[in-house]
C-alpha cells in the first residue's frame, strides 16, 4: 500500500505556514532549518518551492496581498468594508512584526514594493469609496494618506510582546477611524 504525497501546492502552502510562524517567533533572519523543521518536510522540498529567502519573503508577501484581496472581495457589499480592511491590516501588522520590518528595509524605488503598494490600493479604493458614499467616511484619501496610515498601523511594532502589540495596533486603530469616519 503506497501513501499519496501531497501536491506541490499543499507544499507550499504548507512552507509558507511554517516561515510565517517562524520568521514572526524568530524575525526573517532565521535558519531556514527551522522552517524546514515547522513545515516536516525536507531540505530539498523547501528548495525546490523557494531558491533561497528572499523567495520566500515574496511569496508571503503575495500571500497577504492575495488574502487581502480575498477579504476584500468578500465584504464587496458591506458599505464597512474600508474599516474592516484596515483592521486586517493592523491585526497582520501586530502578528508579524518581522516581516513588516523586513519589508520597510527595501528600498522606496523597489519595483516590487511599488507593485504591492499598487495593488493594496486599488483593494482598498473600493470600498474606501463606498464608505465616503454612504456617510461613513469623511473623505477618500489619497495614495499616499493611505500609505501614512498604514505607517501610523506600524506603530504597533514598538511593543515587546504580541499582546502589547496587539493592544497598540488596536489602539492606533482606533485614533485613525476616530479621524476618518464622518
Amino acid at each position: 500500500m503506497s501513501t499519496k504525497r501531497p501536491d506541490a501546492a499543499t507544499r507550499r502552502a504548507q512552507l509558507l505556514d511554517a516561515a510565517d510562524a517562524v520568521f514572526a517567533a524568530h524575525g526573517v533572519t532565521a535558519p531556514l532549518e527551522l522552517v524546514v523543521a515547522q513545515a516536516g518536510v525536507g531540505r530539498a522540498t523547501l528548495y525546490r518551492q523557494f531558491p533561497d529567502r528572499s523567495a520566500i519573503m515574496l511569496a508571503l508577501l503575495e500571500r497577504s496581498l492575495q488574502q487581502t484581496q480575498e477579504v476584500a472581495d468578500q465584504l464587496e457589499d458591506d458599505d464597512e468594508a474600508f474599516f474592516k480592511l484596515l483592521q486586517r491590516v493592523a491585526e497582520r501588522i501586530a502578528v508579524s512584526p518581522p516581516f513588516v520590518d523586513y519589508w520597510r528595509t527595501v528600498e522606496r524605488g523597489d519595483e516590487i514594493m511599488a507593485l504591492a503598494r499598487n495593488r493594496l490600493w486599488q483593494v482598498f479604493q473600493a470600498p474606501m469609496q463606498r464608505a465616503v458614499e454612504a456617510g461613513l467616511c469623511s473623505a477618500a484619501l489619497s495614495r499616499s494618506d493611505l500609505l501614512l496610515v498604514f505607517g501610523m498601523l506600524g506603530a504597533s511594532l514598538r511593543g515587546e510582546t504580541p499582546s502589547q502589540r496587539q493592544a497598540l495596533a488596536r489602539r492606533a486603530l482606533h485614533f485613525i477611524l476616530e479621524g476618518l469616519r464622518a
